[in-house]
């Protein structure tokens, strides 16, 4: 069985972050994209198109010294939506963290619009990134 176009369009996106390559990344999200992010303390919040999205990760990056990273499992997608299932790293405050996440994505016209985190452990998560 063909894999569904929408996981190509999401496992590119994981690789663009990890090599930060804004451009391919803008590329993959449409015009108006929303990230709905909780669980991350201070960094909470919607961020609404590309140039608020990419503050948000910016700020990612800053917070944890540059050692935020995810390890995509997999992804499962159909014509409108994506889940990945995922651990994200990261260190901070000379803490560590390791947790398991999964991001659900609402897909259009072949492009990421809006994008929701869920997280195993709020209880844990909330606490490091205090």
């Amino acid at each position: 069985m063909a894999e569904h176009p929408n996981v190509d369009v999401v496992r590119r996106s994981y690789q663009a972050f990890a090599d930060g390559d804004l451009s391919t990344l803008r590329g993959l999200w449409t015009g108006d994209i929303t990230f709905h992010v909780k669980g991350l303390a201070d960094l909470d919040g919607d961020y609404r198109g590309p140039d608020e999205v990419f503050a948000f990760l910016g700020r990612l990056a800053q917070e944890t010294g540059g050692t935020f990273r995810l390890d995509v499992h997999a992804i499962l997608a159909d014509d409108e939506h994506t889940a990945t299932m995922l651990t994200q790293h990261a260190e901070r405050n000379g803490a560590s963290r390791s947790s398991d996440l999964v991001h659900v994505s609402h897909m259009r016209d072949g492009k990421t619009a809006e994008f929701w985190v869920a997280t195993t452990d709020p209880v844990s998560d909330v606490a490091f990134w205090r």
